[in-house]
């Protein structure tokens, strides 16, 4: 099951990093260049976040 939750949030830390990158690129004005890689630091950054959360929530995690 919690394979399952991993997969869930995946697909949604996707949207929220996609739909966070427009935001900050309609702010700014313009396109990142290498637009990329900023939509990767932003997933990345979210699903080391979230993914320990729900390995403790799921017990799998570190004391």
């Amino acid at each position: 099951m919690e394979t399952l939750y991993f997969v869930v949030v995946g697909i949604v830390l996707y949207v929220v990093s996609d739909k966070l990158l427009d935001l900050i690129e309609r702010q700014r004005g313009a396109r990142f260049e290498l637009r990329s890689i900023w939509f990767f630091c932003i997933l990345l950054a979210l699903a080391l976040v979230v993914f320990p959360l729900i390995q403790r929530i799921g017990g799998q995690g570190a004391p």
